[in-house]
């Protein structure tokens, strides 16, 4: 996406936080005083989110958002980061962090400097391949060995998080459900190999069923162990019998594609959800990600 220029921003932050004033959405309540704050992966803002710090997290808070995963810190200290989030009145229950395995204390320093509780890793490509000498890339399957790997490397993160005080989960892209035969896929050794104590998961319901599997099926096989998820849509695929491809992925605006995520929601509440951040996978080609992020909390809403 191109980068807009400050001056461009802030008119475009000023006039939204005037739309989001108009429209009373910061004073609404959740009709329900149990139901879980509605949360953003700031990934989906990141362009904005270099460009002006605090001015896209206020946005976002006057947009009604109470919570943020965070994917970097935007070029700041993670303390720098943490100050405009307090300062914006948003929360950081999770932070995505890049692990090494040979210095696990540094991600698990930023993850206490954003008051995170959750260490979570997007995917752990870089230490299995590491593990395994060899480059893993995104656009290939997870194979067997690499799934073993992951289990291991997963359950020494866990166990060194726990030890931090922290709990480590692992989120979900689509390369981990390709069949490896007689229906076995990555995904499920990860979890039969990682110790529940010390691995729980950040299901992204939009990879999963992207992948043509039902994150509900997680829910009711493992509850308790899914605290967090990504809120993700697709737009239908242009060719209806092409494969699930990288080509074929197109990110959607919430409620606006192919996942409907009220049966999800339903299933994941009973699991034990305490945390739902939405998510768009760019190119943002029908609106911008700040207006997306509008869509999203409002879709995200009206089913919490």
């Amino acid at each position: 996406m191109h980068q807009p220029s400050r001056r461009k921003f802030l008119a475009r932050a000023a006039a939204l936080s005037t739309a989001v004033a108009a429209s009373g959405l910061p004073g609404r309540l959740l009709a329900d005083p149990a139901a879980k704050p509605i949360g953003i992966q700031l990934w989906t803002v990141n362009d904005a989110l270099k460009g002006d710090p605090a001015g896209t997290l206020n946005v976002l808070a006057k947009i009604g958002f109470k919570e943020v995963e965070s994917a970097g810190f935007a070029g700041l200290e993670p303390k720098q980061f943490r100050r405009l989030l307090d300062d914006a009145g948003l929360r950081c229950p999770s932070a995505h962090l890049q692990f090494d395995l040979d210095d696990l204390d540094a991600a698990f320093a930023q993850a206490h400097a954003l008051g995170a509780t959750y260490a979570t890793a997007s995917s752990l490509l870089e230490p299995v391949g590491k593990a395994m000498s060899t480059e893993l890339g995104w656009k290939s399957a997870m194979s067997a060995e690499e799934a073993k790997r992951t289990a291991d490397v997963a359950n020494r993160i866990g166990e060194a998080a726990r030890r931090a005080g922290l709990q480590f989960a692992l989120h979900n892209h689509d390369r981990e459900f390709v069949d490896l035969g007689d229906g076995e896929i990555g995904y499920d050794i990860i979890w039969r190999e990682t110790d529940p104590a010390l691995v729980q998961f950040e299901i992204d319901c939009g990879w999963m069923a992207f992948a043509g599997r039902d994150p509900i099926d997680y829910f009711e096989k493992s509850p308790g162990r899914i605290p967090l998820i990504h809120v993700k849509d697709f737009l239908p695929k242009r060719d209806p019998n092409a494969a699930p491809t990288a080509e074929e992925m197109r990110g959607s605006e919430l409620g606006r594609g192919v996942v409907d995520y009220e049966p999800i929601f339903a299933a994941a509440r009973q699991a034990g959800l305490k945390h739902a951040f939405a998510e768009q996978e760019g190119p943002f080609s029908r609106m911008d990600p700040l207006e997306a992020a509008q869509v999203a909390y409002d879709y995200l809403n009206s089913l919490t």
